[in-house]
């Protein structure tokens, strides 16, 4: 049985099998073993006068055990439940002198450099089972809304955000390339007959498909090829990305908001004890920050901050006035000062709106034109389009999206206007061709997502293993 059913049982002598890995073991008497299922160890305690002095010798911090006893009322303070133990088998031993995972505290550089190995820990398997749990709740409220589930692309030809920050995909020789008659590289040569890239977003690929199914969502891998070593960013990362026929730009942030809502309240109530586990760690690490770089929120209190209320709902231009006469704009305290429209916002300017302003999330929207991408559809003052994008405490923007351009000519002019090559979109301009209807859509990255239901600092801590400049170990 998994430790978090037999934590759940109640003691009748029962006999039961455990199988997990070893946290500690006290005393050649007590084990403290876990397999993953929760954060609780489950104590199997060891009669050591009758078990084999050699066997003993086996059970150190990370050997996996498969043991068998009977489940009785513990005497001990904090649990209600252990196993008296009346055999054990060594799965797979630990050499306590190698094993790096040993029952003290390690810093969260370490563990990435033993990515292969942190999962064991309380912190990352938290982690990984609150992003597990996320994952669900992300396809359980789609296709409970009747959504369809595509899988886009991850090898394309095209760029998405206009961005050119992809990772190439070629099997040319990296030697000595075929090359054409001005020397640049053929790639009709290549596998696939021309240049192809790791995929930034499956947006153009999935409205191909809710032009035809409605409602869809993509959720899957994206890369981009950004040489930043933050805190907020990664190479390889996952994205959640709906597009919806028929819905304007208000349809499109009541879909955001609802989302957005339904995954975290899902883990508030399916994921207490993580939560509780990585409330308290959030708090501690924010006691050690300066006073003036706390959230002033916990965990779960954050969390309830975003499920419990309305979103606040304002144009980019009045964003702008707020910022620019707001006290820490006059006093130059932003280290990006608010001068004029038109400038793209900082996560500090997010934060601000969203904790200090109006002490709840935010979705701004009518961003400048000269700031998004050519895709999204332009207002009748020609100088904004109907984009939108979610603020958070703590964290700043966590979902960007549009109501997308759907008449041909003016999707033309964006395109020329921002050098893009149209040829490459040939297929994306014939949905305007061929029945085209208002729709759209919005994008939220994953990992981003996790990172605030975790309270994890670093992006990095949220995903298995992660892919970021002069990083691709394991």
């Amino acid at each position: 049985m998994k430790i978090a059913q037999i934590l759940e049982r109640t003691p009748e002598n029962q006999t039961l099998t455990v199988k997990g890995w070893v946290r500690t073991f006290r005393a050649n008497r007590f084990i403290a073993l876990n397999d993953g299922s929760c954060l609780a160890n489950l104590q199997c305690v060891v009669d050591f006068e009758k078990t084999d002095e050699q066997l003993l010798k086996k059970i150190t911090t990370g050997a996996a055990l498969h043991l068998e006893g009977k489940l009785i009322e513990s005497k001990g303070a904090g649990q209600k439940v252990e196993l008296a133990v009346t055999t054990i088998v060594v799965l797979g031993e630990a050499d306590p002198e190698a094993y790096p995972i040993q029952p003290k505290k390690h810093s969260l550089e370490f563990l990435r450099e033993k990515a292969h190995l942190r999962v064991r820990t309380s912190t990352f398997s938290a982690v990984m089972r609150l992003r597990s749990a996320l994952a669900f709740a992300v396809h359980q409220f789609f296709q409970q809304k009747g959504f369809y589930y595509v899988n886009t692309p991850i090898i394309t030809g095209s760029d998405a955000e206009g961005a050119g920050e992809m990772f190439r995909v070629t099997t040319l020789d990296p030697k000595n390339p075929k090359k054409t008659e001005d020397g640049s590289i053929d790639y009709s040569k290549d596998f696939f007959g021309k240049e192809t890239n790791l995929t930034v977003s499956g947006q153009l690929e999935a409205e191909t498909y809710a032009l035809g199914l409605g409602d869809v969502y993509t959720f899957g891998p994206t890369f981009r090829a950004e040489n930043s070593n933050t805190t907020r960013h990664l190479a390889e990362f996952w994205m959640i990305e709906p597009e919806m026929a028929f819905y304007d730009l208000n349809d499109n942030m009541d879909l955001a908001e609802a989302f957005i809502k339904s995954v975290l309240g899902y883990v508030l109530e399916n994921c207490r004890e993580d939560l509780e586990f990585l409330d308290e760690r959030f708090q501690k690490e924010e006691q050690a920050k300066p006073q003036q770089q706390r959230s002033g929120m916990g965990l779960i209190e954050k969390i309830r901050f975003v499920v419990d209320n309305k979103f606040i709902r304002i144009s980019y231009t009045e964003a702008i006035d707020i910022l620019k006469n707001c006290t820490p704009n006059k006093k130059k305290k932003f280290e990006y000062l608010v001068n004029e429209w038109g400038v793209d916002l900082q996560s500090e300017h997010e934060r601000y709106l969203v904790e200090k302003h109006f002490n709840c999330p935010v979705i701004l929207y009518d961003y400048p034109a000269k700031i998004k991408a050519f895709y999204m559809r332009l207002n009748d003052d020609e100088k904004t389009v109907r984009a939108m994008d979610i603020l958070f405490p703590g964290i700043g923007e966590i979902v960007g999206g549009s109501q997308r351009e759907e008449r041909l000519e003016v999707l033309e002019s964006r395109i020329e206007a921002m050098g893009i090559d149209k040829k490459e979109l040939w297929w994306y301009l014939d949905l305007r061709k061929f029945g085209s209807a208002p729709h759209s859509g919005f994008g939220l990255g994953f990992e981003r997502l996790v990172q605030f239901a975790t309270g994890m600092g670093n992006i990095r801590d949220v995903i298995p293993f992660p892919r970021t400049p002069q990083n691709a170990a394991f």
